[in-house]
């Protein structure tokens, strides 16, 4: 059970995440979906991702969803539970599946891919004002939100729309903004995220995701269109990310990654910057932080990935900025114990 105050209001944790999560099914080995004969389980979904890293690196985390009364639900929650997340305010839904999805073994961000989702209907798209634990959700530092949540039904899009409502006491709301197209299918998307990035504190968006919603190019741009967070970050991919913070502008570029699958690596990049805050680091170490967590998700085959410890993640992103320059991370780096001039290859 949840550790509770002396009113039994739920225990205040450094971040909150809501959002759906699915079981994911991963190929035994690369082809058609048509051909693949067997895969591998595990889950995946963008904000029990971000909570499961944040976990992982020692922050008291609770994830807020809904999921069925079913062997795949029972297995979401044993697995975010085994991270170290509080599961305490997840519900279960007799009358609506756990959604599920499966994917080739090819790169999500290229065409070389397929991937078939089983979500429509499921027990997460239920949730809503009324049935969510509006008390547990707001009783976090942080509460990390993201786009997709908002594409599940017109519940969840008004669940959203009052969590990042101004209101005394709201938590630093952070927003992915995570378009999924395939979500949208009124074409209400892009006015729908602008609406809800403005009224978060931290937005989090990709630079080329930007160009492709709302036609923006460039960072500068991006600022122009969401003026109102006090922080925005904008991810650029293999060049790294720009943080607007109050007026202040800082470039970051991302280190060299040999890369096996791009599935969870904005998941990963939000969990480390939000971790970075969280401890008061500076906006530079932030970014790196960032980036260090999204190479462990880029050289790993799944949406979750074991993390660098803190204390390897601190030494790495405390390197000058030519060590930086040259730092290249492969798969398998997160475990090395090695000091950061043995993490590098040539």
């Amino acid at each position: 059970m949840t550790d509770t105050g002396a009113r039994g209001d739920p225990a205040v944790v450094d971040v909150v995440a809501l959002g759906e999560s699915m079981v994911t099914f991963l190929p035994s080995r690369p082809g058609r979906l048509a051909d693949v004969p067997s895969f591998d389980r595990a889950i995946g979904g963008a904000e029990s991702n971000v909570a499961c890293v944040l976990a992982a690196v020692g922050h008291p985390v609770r994830w807020v969803s809904r999921v069925g009364a079913d062997g795949f639900g029972d297995h979401l929650v044993e697995t975010v539970e085994a991270y170290g997340v509080d599961v305490t305010a997840v519900r279960r839904d007799p009358a609506r599946p756990t959604g599920v999805y499966f994917r080739t073994a090819g790169d999500r961000s290229t065409d070389a891919h397929e991937v078939a989702y089983y979500r429509a209907g499921s027990a997460a798209s239920a949730m809503s004002v009324g049935n969510v634990d509006l008390a547990a959700v707001r009783a976090g530092r942080v509460l990390h939100l993201s786009g997709i949540t908002a594409a599940l039904s017109e519940d969840c899009l008004e669940l959203l729309r009052a969590l990042t409502a101004p209101r005394p006491g709201r938590p630093l709301v952070s927003f992915d903004v995570n378009h999924r197209p395939l979500l949208w299918t009124d074409g209400d998307g892009p006015h729908v995220l602008l609406e809800l990035a403005r009224g978060a504190d931290l937005v989090f968006v990709g630079e080329d995701e930007a160009e492709e919603v709302w036609g923006l190019k460039g960072v500068d741009a991006v600022r122009t269109a969401f003026p109102d967070p006090e922080v925005l970050v904008v991810k650029q991919g293999e060049r790294g990310a720009t943080v607007f913070d109050r007026g202040n502008v800082q470039h970051v570029p991302a280190p060299r990654v040999d890369v096996v699958a791009a599935v969870g690596a904005g998941d990963a990049f939000a969990a480390g910057f939000l971790s970075a805050t969280l401890r008061g680091l500076p906006v530079r170490q932030r970014l790196r932080h960032g980036h260090l967590m999204a190479a462990a998700a880029l050289t790993t085959p799944g949406d979750l990935a074991v993390p660098p410890s803190r204390d390897h993640a601190d030494r790495l992103a405390a390197l000058g900025d030519k060590e930086w320059g040259t730092l290249r991370l492969g798969p398998g780096w997160t475990r090395a114990a090695a000091p950061p001039e043995e993490v590098r290859t040539p």
